[in-house]
């Protein structure tokens, strides 16, 4: 990952812009510059992964204009011939070099050029005006707010913009900025119906395009890992990868030192692979120590983020401790996609459609938030196939009645898609997934809410969560989190839309707890 701070007027001094610039070092630890535009300030963390020599350095600059982007810009290197023959020249092999140029000959419209997880800040020098911008999913992550007399500030991280700005607010996806206005350039809950109507036509295409997903963040200068929980969405990229590298794939693995699930699990993926495959074990003690340190790093208040990103943080934090891995590819938004254990309940295709399209809309706030801040924060860059933009965009143009869980497994499409292919043992590729934030032990979300549960009396509990009026605490755990949360971003709550929770409005899904563990349907998830 990468950081990216502007302040898009020349009021701000530069100490205190480097203020909140500074919060996000550990994202790009490698260098940092801040350059004046004449018109404000452009700064940038660098975590080199393309293009490693100093040349990649940004912000880039051509002819007076400048821009800052955390992203990863697949297919660059075709980009840049193009360009090149438009009379460009380039100094550095960093995909990011391509955007200057492109702006230059598109404008705007290459935003939706790009196949790219992207946050940029772009300073026309021409027109001495800035335009930002973020991917149709918000994989990577950026923020905005209004300092000194309206100037509008983004930044990575919310942390950034702490003290800067009265009210900060997520950038939406899929959105450009300019002269005061959002205007969105792609939406990725609109999608052409897909062409196969068949299940077996579906899956092929689903196969082939996945796989293309993961062979393109396999390109990398730097060195690659692999988080593997033992579930079906992180096993079937790490089974991909490990077919299509030539050299043999590392991965890692978390769970409670007590009665971590995924673990035996996630072993025999690796055995079946051939990978290099390390296991991490945490304690009740260290998540109770990194419980505020993670809300900090977050930046939110919402339970099932919190407890899924115990494991996560403390994962990453080992690998970034004990090897060189710089990049590594995970398996989150698939169950956007594809369905939640809570999804089964769905009263129809149409419901189940439109809770496909509310999840991606709100990926950003959870899970995506949740893989870039455990991931970022260790110096490490995340990417993401199964948020390829094709891939996306073909899932959410399937006919949902074939999406829908009618075959007393959910995930089907996606499962059968490689069944044919053995990537992985039957009994993995069948297997009904715990949610992560369990399967790294039920002992952890336990300890947890036994933690929370000291923590405050039933008195203190009632008066301390009416002074919230908005996402009001419903448990002493989501209390606990909202009072860690005020203290890093006071009054700053409206960042995060809702807590994540099933569908309350489907029959099934009224419960007070986001685990799957509380559902009917739960059965052998997680055994």
């Amino acid at each position: 990952m990468c950081s990216i701070m502007g302040y898009c007027d020349s009021s701000v001094t530069r100490e205190k812009f480097c203020r909140g610039f500074e919060r996000t070092v550990s994202r790009g630890p490698d260098d940092s510059r801040i350059v004046d535009t004449g018109k404000g300030m452009l700064g940038f963390h660098r975590l080199a992964i393309m293009g490693l020599h100093p040349e990649g350095m940004q912000p880039f600059e051509l002819d007076g204009s400048w821009v800052v982007c955390n992203g990863e810009i697949y297919g660059f290197r075709k980009v840049r011939e193009e360009l090149i023959r438009c009379g460009y020249t380039f100094n550095s092999d960093s995909d990011c070099e391509v955007l200057l140029p492109m702006y230059r000959e598109y404008g705007t419209e290459m935003f939706r050029m790009l196949d790219a997880e992207f946050a940029l800040i772009i300073y026309d020098g021409s027109k001495g005006e800035y335009i930002a911008a973020r991917d149709p999913i918000g994989i990577r992550p950026l923020y905005y707010g209004y300092g000194e007399e309206g100037a509008p500030v983004f930044a990575s991280e919310a942390k950034n913009l702490v003290g800067l700005v009265d009210k900060i607010y997520p950038f939406p996806p899929g959105c450009y900025y300019r002269d005061g206005k959002f205007f969105r350039y792609r939406d990725m809950t609109v999608s052409l119906p897909a062409g196969e109507k068949t299940v077996d036509g579906v899956c092929n295409r689903i196969r082939e395009k996945l796989t293309e997903g993961v062979r393109k963040r396999l390109v990398a200068d730097a060195k690659v890992g692999f988080l593997l929980s033992g579930g079906l969405d992180s096993s079937l990229v790490c089974a991909i990868a490990a077919r299509e590298s030539r050299e043999k794939i590392r991965t890692f693995a978390i769970g409670m030192s007590t009665d971590a699930i995924d673990l035996k699990y996630a072993r025999q993926v690796a055995e079946y692979i051939g990978s290099e495959h390390t296991e991490v074990f945490m304690s009740r003690e260290e998540v109770l120590e990194n419980l505020e340190n993670v809300i900090a790093l977050l930046g939110t208040w919402d339970i099932t983020t919190i407890r899924a990103s115990m494991g996560m943080y403390l994962v990453c934090k080992y690998i970034h401790e004990n090897t060189d891995i710089r990049v590594l590819l995970t398996g989150e938004i698939s169950d956007e996609l594809f369905g939640y254990k809570y999804t089964d309940f769905a009263p129809d295709a149409e419901a189940f459609q439109e809770e496909a399209k509310k999840r991606i809309r709100e990926l950003h706030m959870y899970d995506v938030l949740r893989a870039d801040r455990c991931i970022s924060v260790n110096s490490l860059e995340a990417r993401v196939p199964f948020g390829d933009l094709d891939f996306v965009d073909y899932v959410m143009g399937i006919d949902p009645e074939l999406k829908m869980n009618r075959y007393q497994i959910g995930k089907y499409l996606l499962r059968h898609a490689f069944e044919k292919d053995r990537l992985l043992p039957e009994g993995i590729l069948w297997r009904e997934k715990a949610a992560f934030s369990d399967a790294v032990g039920h002992s952890m979300v336990d300890d947890l809410k036994e933690y929370a549960e000291k923590t405050y009396t039933e008195e203190e509990f009632e008066e301390k969560r009416k002074k919230y009026s908005f996402a009001q605490p419903f448990t002493k755990e989501s209390l606990l989190y909202r009072e860690i949360f005020e203290k890093h971003y006071p009054g700053q709550a409206e960042m995060i839309a809702d807590y994540w929770m099933p569908n309350r409005a489907w029959k099934g899904c009224d419960v007070n707890d986001p685990s799957a563990r509380v559902l009917s349907n739960y059965g052998a998830s997680g055994k």
